[in-house]
């Protein structure tokens, strides 16, 4: 990933934890389609794996780019929970939806990112990311067209056992 994608990885992992400031971020690893990065903050270790889609269809007014995070924060008992980040807002009070392998799961949005509604799902998903090819995320943007994003699950496995090590 190009040093833009690590300062906007960086920015999402820091709004996603609340922190105000890392002190230190360090990549943990390129592992072909996912990437897998460490930082520090006010709670301590936070780790993420980090891909972002091959095609989005269609590309919604004003989009910017998308990105999926899986994150082990360790001093707050967090393990792979998954983030989107999609490059457009959402529909208000919409849901949108992570396909893989034929596993669906649910994710309330707010704004331009979606979590999962059912937050005991988080090792199941990345269960199915481990052991997919590939991923899709259907999901409403404020205009109320239908985007899909599809992703590569190519080296997944790689990064989550690269932040389950760095953390």
């Amino acid at each position: 990933m190009s040093k833009s994608a690590l300062a906007l990885a960086l920015a999402g992992t820091l709004f996603l934890t609340g922190a105000a400031q890392a002190q230190q971020v360090r990549l943990l690893g390129e592992h072909r389609a996912w990437s897998s990065y460490g930082a520090t903050d006010a709670a301590g270790a936070v780790c993420f794996a980090m891909t972002k889609p091959e095609s989005v269809t269609p590309a919604p007014d004003g989009y910017t780019q998308a990105y999926i995070y899986i994150t082990n924060r360790p001093a707050e008992n967090v393990t792979t929970e998954f983030n989107l980040v999609a490059g457009f807002t959402f529909q208000p009070d919409s849901q949108a939806t992570v396909t893989v392998g034929g596993q669906v799961f649910n994710l309330f949005t707010q704004s331009d990112a979606a979590w999962l509604d059912d937050a005991s799902q988080a090792e199941a998903l990345a269960s199915a990311i481990r052991a997919g090819s590939s991923m899709v995320v259907e999901g409403t943007s404020a205009a109320g067209i239908k985007v899909t994003q599809a992703y590569s699950l190519s080296g997944a496995t790689a990064a989550q056992q690269s932040i389950s090590s760095g953390c």
